[in-house]
């Protein structure tokens, strides 16, 4: 007997369900759509096996792009082989989308089936899912289901930046209107304009020219040889300079009022910026072209291949066309019409634009331009398939289009398609590894630029809060250094010896026995005071921080002094004394304690 299994894909996981009675079931289909709307009988009819939920919102996002591009996940094939009989001839998978059907049926080996019964069940299933898995309710179900829906529309809308074919459909479509807005404004000024100067007209032909000119001139009684030079650097011909300024002389125009003329000069500057934005417009075009379809741009020019791309909505629409319809694509009235009236078919479309029809005679047109569609196909498949889009095959591809009309006029034989594109692939290769070079170099010195601005801001940030008191600290010890080194100057001039200093024996001098007693007496127990008292008067008196910060770290000093009396300073060389000298000290306490 066939076991039937139901597989449903949900936003917040895999659900695998059984169901009972299937020759019943395959032979009652309207029974069966009746029983999907009651939940009760629906549940005499379908048993749920297994619930595999997925970890995450991003986990359900990878299974839903598997599942639209017919891939097998691994949790799904996780819950199949987990939960489906080890003997997969009787077992029947009924799955919903076709694609995911036929990958299990190939990886796994389970017979599957979509449409009919299979379909009403899974509506069913649908309906009453939030009550067939234990703790999913129908708002939770809701909510997952919104959340994947908008993360999953995200990752299909998202494109690659650098190969935007968006763009180039709105530039060519803004450069065809700005094309026919500004002859139309053009005409409009030549009218207006021609009242009060006509015979500009027959002198400048181009309407850019002919606006900045009106705009310049003015009234034209006011031009004289010091706006010749002027005239020059705008018609780019001293010629015509010349002759506009012996036409304004002998003009037959009417005169014109101040107010006039300054309408026309203010709607003169604006067709003149309109045509200063064309030109700005088509530099955007042509760089976006080379980005996006390089080898396309390079065969038929930025112009036509941005209007192939536009009329076909993308470059991926354009690339899977047949040469055939890249031929005529632009042409589509024409086609109807004459298979309507069954006349000749049109041989060109958009392509017409291309210099090489307007090259070739007029009985080898049609031949270049199905060679030149099935190069166009050839070129946009390249710039939309290709990891590293260069323009090396459309040159190539545009070699053999000159060559074909060569052969067409002189008869001489083209190389064959094959040399060609090896060429083409050896220069294309040498062309990627050294756009990927650049792209590395750059990624490193974007990555150089980054480490240095994080750490930056990591010395910034933290270290201004955490390591102030110890720049406090810093701060505090640096000045003692330099008043040790101002002392130290004077007693190392006149010293051999640098831990003896002279101003001990003038100490000895200056205080009687009486004193020296109660000095050490009050050093021995602790008090700071009298230490003060051992220094002359006159550097207590000009440096009194100095003597408050010698009085703390007195006791570690000792230490080290005791160990190597030799390396001391000269401050400690004040306080303390020599070996002798400390023996003489001792034989005078001794006298006053003794009496």
């Amino acid at each position: 007997m066939v076991l039937l299994h139901v597989l449903f894909e949900h936003a917040v996981g895999y659900a695998l369900l059984a169901l009972k009675e299937v020759e019943e079931i395959s032979l009652l289909q309207p029974q069966v759509e009746e029983c999907v709307l009651n939940l009760g009988k629906f549940h005499n009819i379908v048993r749920l096996v297994a619930f595999c939920p997925f970890a995450s919102s991003q986990v359900a996002l990878e299974n839903a792009n598997a599942v639209s591009e017919g891939i097998v996940h691994e949790d799904l094939r996780l819950l199949l082989e987990t939960h489906l009989p080890s003997k997969k001839k009787k077992v029947l998978l009924g799955v919903g989308d076709p694609k995911i059907g036929a990958a299990i049926q190939e990886e796994l080996g389970y017979n599957c089936q979509t449409g009919g019964v299979i379909a009403e069940i899974l509506r069913g299933v649908r309906l009453h899912f939030h009550n067939l898995v234990k703790g999913l309710t129908d708002v939770s179900a809701c909510k997952a289901q919104l959340g994947l829906g908008h993360s999953y529309s995200r990752a299909k809308v998202k494109f690659n930046v650098n190969r935007v074919d968006n763009m180039i459909i709105q530039s060519i479509s803004l450069l065809d209107q700005l094309d026919k807005d500004i002859n139309t404004f053009s005409m409009r000024v030549r009218e207006w304009y021609g009242y009060h100067f006509p015979e500009l007209v027959k002198i400048v032909n181009d309407n850019a020219t002919y606006c900045r000119l009106a705009q310049f001139i003015g009234n034209r009684r006011e031009l004289n040889e010091e706006k010749l030079e002027k005239l020059e650097e705008l018609t780019m011909d001293g010629a015509k300079a010349k002759a506009i300024l012996d036409a304004s002389r002998s003009s037959m125009g009417m005169d014109i009022s101040a107010i006039d003329l300054i309408n026309i000069e203010s709607f003169s500057s604006r067709v003149v910026s309109l045509s200063e934005y064309r030109q700005s417009l088509h530099t955007y075009l042509r760089s976006k072209m080379s980005q996006v379809a390089p080898s396309l741009s390079a065969l038929i020019g930025e112009a036509v291949g941005a209007r192939l791309i536009a009329h076909a909505g993308s470059l991926t629409n354009l690339a899977k066309y047949p040469a055939s319809t890249v031929q005529i694509l632009g042409a589509e009235k024409a086609l109807f019409r004459a298979l309507k009236t069954r006349g000749n078919t049109p041989k060109y479309g958009l392509i017409f634009h291309s210099t090489f029809i307007g090259r070739a005679a007029a009985k080898n047109k049609g031949r270049i331009s199905r060679y030149l569609a099935n190069k166009c196909s050839i070129a946009s498949r390249i710039d939309c398939f290709s990891e590293i889009p260069t323009s090396v095959f459309g040159e190539k591809l545009r070699e053999q289009v000159e060559e074909r009309l060569s052969f067409y006029e002189t008869g001489e034989i083209p190389r064959k398609n094959l040399e060609v594109m090896k060429e083409a692939m050896v220069q294309a290769e040498e062309a990627a590894a050294e756009i990927t070079r650049k792209l590395e170099k750059q990624e490193k010195k974007r990555l150089k630029k980054e480490k240095r601005r994080l750490a930056a801001l990591a010395l910034a940030s933290p270290e201004n809060s955490s390591s102030t008191p110890e720049e406090c600290e810093e701060m505090n010890e640096k000045p003692k250094k330099k008043k040790k080194k101002l002392q130290a100057v004077p007693q190392e001039n006149g010293m051999e010896d640098p831990p003896v200093s002279l101003p001990k024996p003038k100490k000895k001098k200056s205080f009687s026995k009486e004193e020296l007693v109660n000095s050490d007496i009050e050093t021995s127990c602790g008090s700071s005071h009298p230490k003060k008292r051992s220094f002359p008067r006159e550097e207590a008196v000009s440096d009194p921080e100095a003597a408050g910060n010698r009085s703390v770290p007195k006791k570690k000093r000792k230490v080290s002094l005791k160990e190597e009396p030799l390396s001391s300073g000269p401050e400690e060389g004040t306080t303390f004394c020599s070996k002798s000298s400390s023996a003489k000290k001792k034989k005078r306490l001794r006298k006053p304690s003794q009496e």
